[in-house]
């Protein structure tokens, strides 16, 4: 069961493939962080494969799911692009694309054959990656003086806060990532003790 301050998402890259009256659909499958990663990464599996007459795909981005796509790229409307982000969306990821390059073997397949040759290799893809649960987490600038030093010290200590960077000028400068489900604990801890917190985002 997942909580509101977690989400599921796939470990790195894998392959899956599925054949079908000649035609072969190879599925490529990502960890993504963003639009414009998913992007660079299109034209990369384009350039590796010329040949295909299809390079079709969806992707869902964002801890919260809000980013996601479907494209079915010359394949007739719903068989390909759907399949594809449905199997995404059964297995409850995000920060996830999948591409599928499909080489025509001759025979049409039809609508329900093409789904499910769409769907059969993106599962497949999915099945040759690992799934894992991560937390969602808050970024924040703190800023203090240096007199705050050692009470801003603890509070990163007791609540395992990640310094990100850290800088000096007229005050202390910390960009620090924490989990969400403590967010409002730390923020707490840092407005009682008189140190600025500043959200800056999530993910």
């Amino acid at each position: 069961m997942l909580f509101d301050t977690e989400y599921k998402t796939i470990l790195n890259a894998s392959e899956g493939l599925y054949k079908e009256k000649g035609s072969k659909f190879i599925a490529y499958c990502k960890h993504l962080k963003s639009v414009d990663e998913f992007k660079l990464w299109l034209v990369d599996i384009k350039s590796q494969h010329p040949q295909a007459v299809h390079h079709c795909y969806a992707y869902r981005i964002s801890y919260d799911k809000s980013q996601y796509r479907m494209n079915d790229d010359g394949e007739p409307s719903g068989t390909a692009g759907k399949p594809i982000y449905n199997v995404i969306l059964s297995n409850d990821l995000t920060n996830i694309g999948i591409i599928v390059v499909r080489y025509f073997g001759g025979s049409l397949l039809g609508v329900p054959g093409l789904i499910n040759a769409y769907k059969q290799a993106s599962i497949d893809a999915i099945s040759n990656n690992i799934i894992e649960v991560k937390q969602i987490l808050e970024n924040a600038e703190i800023r203090f003086d240096y007199l705050k030093m050692n009470e801003a010290m603890k509070i990163i200590k007791d609540n395992q806060i990640k310094i990100l960077s850290q800088q000096t000028d007229a005050d202390y400068q910390m960009i620090i990532e924490t989990p969400i489900k403590n967010a409002e604990r730390v923020r707490s801890a840092f407005k009682t003790n008189s140190i600025e917190y500043k959200y800056l985002t999530c993910y």
